[in-house]
């Protein structure tokens, strides 16, 4: 079953990654409500679908209201498409090359000794220093760390390999190496899904146990919800009256079930006269951006006090952000890569006119990695355009 919203978007000359770019979905679950009017159960269909409306409104679609309705089944044409980027099968084999991207790629002992590595220069950062920031993730950065520290209530969404993670950890090896006054409270979210059907969900109970445990660690918690959540106040006002500050960071944020977005809220009205007791940074993919859609009636009041900020593609800074990744290794970035090798990966995660870029960190790196690869296969000394194209 296909939707006309492909023949919406073709007639109004909208690219389908722009579209879901612009209300944070990602292009294969987009694809996959296209085609066979399907979404994965971590979106909400009806925020998603409010949004898709009024993205194509603002575009001036013409019968926007009605894209969901099924496709006629097309004509069938023997004549070649005006363009590549007229032809379907085209677009579908650039998703799967995306995806290929995206997997992980590790350097090999050849690679290393061709290009004279002591290490891999893609491994996780050991220090503040070898953490790359551009101005857009310096923004984020400095957003996050004075949340921390004065309070307030923000998401951070990204794609993933976008670095989030990495910023997250930073953060806390800041506030430890500036011995900041700052309880950070992180509950454990490795089993956690949106919806009872698929895993466990994170319910206020369990924040309000994380929040207990690095707040009042010794305190025996109370047994009924309403002393126990009384008990979580006078620790947490307590606890600041002695001088620290609080933050509740919740990693997969995108996994939260709306209940519990709704219930932050009421953590974050947790005051000792008018000073905020808990400060709540949220980091999740941009489904959490769906979830928080000013068009979703459910999380209004959350919507109204959340501070959304995105951490975006490398784009303009991807060769100061490959310079800086060879540079752990004091080895010049055009030992490694010659111009023309930027411009054609830059093109390889841009695939096609107006869908979203790819040029996040975890996706160069993997393609990087893959060209270093094969250029030491063919033992050219350093990896050109053509050796990108052909990974």
């Amino acid at each position: 079953m296909t939707l006309r919203l492909k023949t919406l978007l073709a007639d109004a000359f909208i690219k389908q990654g722009a579209l879901a770019e612009a209300i944070g979905l990602s292009r294969p679950a987009l694809s996959a409500l296209i085609n066979h009017g399907q979404l994965p159960a971590r979106y909400d269909r009806a925020v998603v679908a409010a949004s898709i409306t009024k993205f194509l409104q603002n575009h001036s679609a013409p019968n926007a209201v009605r894209w969901e309705e099924e496709e006629e089944p097309p004509c069938v044409n023997t004549a070649a498409p005006d363009s590549p980027l007229d032809n379907p099968a085209i677009n579908e084999i650039t998703d799967e090359e995306i995806q290929m991207l995206l997997r992980k790629q590790t350097l090999t002992p050849q690679a290393r000794r061709h290009f004279g590595l002591t290490a891999d220069p893609f491994a996780d950062p050991a220090s503040a220093d070898e953490v790359f920031l551009s101005a857009d993730i310096r923004y984020v950065r400095e957003s996050m760390y004075q949340v921390a520290r004065h309070g307030g209530f923000m998401a951070v969404i990204g794609e993933s390999g976008a670095g989030k993670s990495t910023l997250r950890e930073e953060l806390l090896d800041r506030i430890r190496r500036e011995e900041q006054a700052i309880i950070t409270v992180e509950p454990y979210v490795q089993a956690m899904e949106g919806t009872e059907k698929n895993g466990k969900t994170l319910r206020s109970l369990h924040i309000a146990e994380a929040v207990m445990s690095a707040v009042a660690p010794l305190a025996k918690t109370m047994s009924s919800p309403q002393a126990r959540f009384a008990q979580l106040h006078a620790a947490l006002r307590d606890s600041a009256r002695s001088g620290h500050s609080h933050v509740l960071i919740i990693e997969e944020a995108h996994c939260l079930p709306l209940a519990t977005l709704k219930h932050l809220k009421r953590f974050r009205e947790l005051k000792d006269g008018l000073r905020p007791l808990l400060s709540v940074i949220l980091i999740g993919q941009p489904e959490l951006q769906v979830k928080l859609s000013e068009h979703n009636p459910e999380v209004r009041e959350v919507v109204q006090r959340i501070e959304i900020v995105n951490l975006p593609a490398l784009d303009a800074e991807l060769e100061g952000y490959l310079t800086h990744r060879f540079k752990r290794n004091h080895l010049p970035l055009e030992r490694v890569l010659d111009r023309s090798a930027i411009e054609a990966l830059r093109a390889k995660l841009t695939p096609t006119r107006g869908a979203a870029s790819l040029l996040y960190p975890l996706a160069v790196q993997n393609a990087i990695t893959a060209a270093m690869n094969r250029a030491a296969d063919l033992g050219v000394p350093a990896v050109t355009a053509d050796v990108v194209r052909g990974v």
